[in-house]
C-alpha cells in the first residue's frame, strides 16, 4: 500500500440509522470500524479506494476541488461517509474516474500535466 506524501484523510464511516434498528454486534463493530481506504500513485495519477458497503451510486457525492477530494453521502443513505483527500498536486478533473463495485469506491485522478514527471535531455 503506497500513499502519496502529503495525502491526508479525514474519513470517517459510521451508521446513520438508530441503533435500536441494528442488532447488537453489527452495531459495535460499526461504531469502531473507520473508512478503510487504499491510495497508489503513478506517473499519470492517483488510485484512491474507499470502502463503502451498502453505499449505492445515487447515495455518492465525490467533489474536486483544486487539491482536495472529498466523498461523502446523501442524507438519506443507510450509512454516513464523509472523507477529505488532500493531495500533493492539482487534479485533471477531466480525466477523473468513479466506479462503485462490490461496496469499493475507486476513484482514478489524473494528475495536471505539470505535476507529471518528465525527462530533461543532458546535453
Amino acid at each position: 500500500m503506497l500513499y502519496a506524501p502529503a495525502l491526508i484523510n479525514r474519513a470517517i464511516a459510521a451508521p446513520m440509522q438508530p441503533q435500536a434498528m441494528q442488532p447488537g454486534f453489527e452495531r459495535f463493530m460499526r461504531s469502531l470500524m473507520p473508512a478503510f481506504y487504499d491510495v497508489q500513485e503513478d506517473d499519470a495519477s492517483w488510485t484512491v479506494s474507499l470502502d463503502v458497503p451498502g453505499i449505492t451510486r445515487d447515495q455518492l457525492r465525490v467533489n474536486v476541488i483544486g487539491t482536495t477530494v472529498t466523498v461523502d453521502t446523501v442524507e438519506d443513505a443507510p450509512r454516513r461517509v464523509s472523507a477529505a483527500y488532500e493531495l500533493p498536486h492539482e487534479i485533471d478533473v477531466d480525466k477523473c474516474e468513479a466506479k462503485l463495485e462490490n461496496g469499493v469506491l475507486t476513484l482514478k485522478l489524473a494528475k495536471v500535466e505539470s505535476a507529471k514527471p518528465r525527462q530533461i535531455a543532458v546535453s
